[in-house]
């Protein structure tokens, strides 16, 4: 089973991305599962799930947007798995694909069709419950026509989902120690208890070779 998102009626050494506007690629979704989260007193539980882009760009001195091992960076945001009118992830979306779901999809929309499509990202600076400062993703838009037109680069990581119903464990370990954290806690893992998981070897999910900049 695919993430479905639908309209329910209701640390370390880690380089941040620079502030600003940058080409991105969805490269990558992640399952959450269920979190608990609190705000202004009230206690909720909610289905979470992460956008992962890697970034085509430079900060304000030219300088290329990439790691000390000269790969893209990459930046994500977390949304609630929800197409409900006021939920962040519709309204990311509808600003990314240029125009507002159609009732039918509204009833169920598959996350991985945003894999391997391209956006123009805007990140800025902000100051989390624990002091630290770090880089959100603020707006999703859609890449300009000339920005096309002069030749987009070539996506670097693979394409990947990772589903908690059938997880793909080789990614898992790819992760880092706090987004596994937030997954096993979920009760969604704690559920599975010896339900079997991906192997090695096994087939992958055929996003390898999958770029788009078609709406989606």
């Amino acid at each position: 089973m695919g993430l479905i998102a639908k309209d329910s009626g209701g640390g370390g050494n880690f380089t941040p991305v620079a502030p600003g506007m940058h080409l991105a690629r969805c490269y990558r979704i992640v399952d959450m599962g269920t979190q608990t989260t609190d705000f202004q007193g009230q206690t909720k539980h909610l289905q979470k799930v992460m956008l992962q882009f890697e970034v085509h760009g430079e900060d304000d001195n030219g300088k290329a947007l990439v790691t000390a091992k000269g790969e893209p960076m990459s930046i994500s945001k977390n949304f609630t798995l929800s197409l409900a009118e006021k939920a962040t992830l519709r309204k990311d979306l509808q600003a990314w694909r240029g125009r507002e779901f159609t009732a039918d999809e509204l009833r169920g929309f598959e996350l991985k069709n945003v894999l391997g499509v391209w956006a123009m990202i805007t990140a800025s600076k902000a100051v989390g419950n624990n002091g630290k400062e770090y880089t959100n993703i603020v707006s999703i838009n859609p890449v300009p026509a000339a920005i096309k037109r002069s030749g987009m680069p070539e996506g670097f990581n693979k394409l990947a989902m990772f589903t908690i119903d059938n997880p793909d464990m080789n990614l898992f370990e790819t992760f880092g120690n706090g987004l596994r954290e937030k997954i096993t806690s979920s009760p969604e893992w704690r559920a599975r208890n010896q339900t079997p998981v991906s192997k090695p070897g096994a087939p992958d999910s055929g996003f390898d070779d999958m770029d788009s900049d078609i709406p989606f």
